[in-house]
């Protein structure tokens, strides 16, 4: 339960930072996406069940938070970010803690949807076909900054999941 309740910090402190800090440190009105960080490495390391579950309940959060501010439906980061975490908790067994790779093609791979699926809701929906323009201007700027973060982000994140593997066995061990 204390896990639980310390990844539920961790991701209410990561959206906080994607609504408050995040964009005052903006380039070109291009911000990184920390919910896709870290949904994508916490299905990666907790696995498919994890990863949706808290993948839904980041995106839902956020678009709570956000309201209808970046795109038309209420849900649809929910969505989005849900079958993130879900595809990253794929890799779940292949997982190495030393390879930064793994997270950082997930991260950029989620973000590339995201952006994508944002497009089509945002614009595409709305009669604006230019997809090469909102490509090289959001999408691709913003998954840079998405992998140039997670490349700091995931060590965190990683530290905190081996210091939360660490105490669920401790607690497993006093009851035996």
């Amino acid at each position: 339960m204390r896990t639980k309740l310390i990844i539920l910090g961790t991701m209410l402190l990561c959206l906080l930072l994607q609504c408050s800090l995040l964009p005052a440190i903006s380039i070109a009105s291009v911000t990184p996406n920390l919910m896709i960080i870290f949904t994508a490495s916490f299905g990666l390391m907790r696995g498919k069940r994890s990863g949706l579950l808290l993948g839904f309940l980041g995106g839902l959060l956020t678009d709570l938070l956000l309201g209808s501010q970046g795109g038309l439906f209420v849900g649809l980061r929910a969505f989005v970010y849900m079958y993130i975490g879900y595809f990253s908790g794929f890799c779940y067994h292949i997982f190495y803690d030393d390879d930064i790779k793994m997270p950082v093609v997930l991260a950029a791979a989620g973000d590339l949807a995201y952006g994508f699926l944002f497009y089509v809701s945002q614009f595409l929906l709305r009669g604006r076909v230019d997809f090469f323009f909102y490509l090289r201007r959001i999408i691709l700027p913003e998954t840079v900054y998405t992998v140039l973060l997670t490349l700091v982000c995931y060590r965190l994140f990683l530290l905190l999941n081996q210091k939360l593997d660490i105490m669920d066995k401790r607690s497993v061990g006093s009851f035996v």
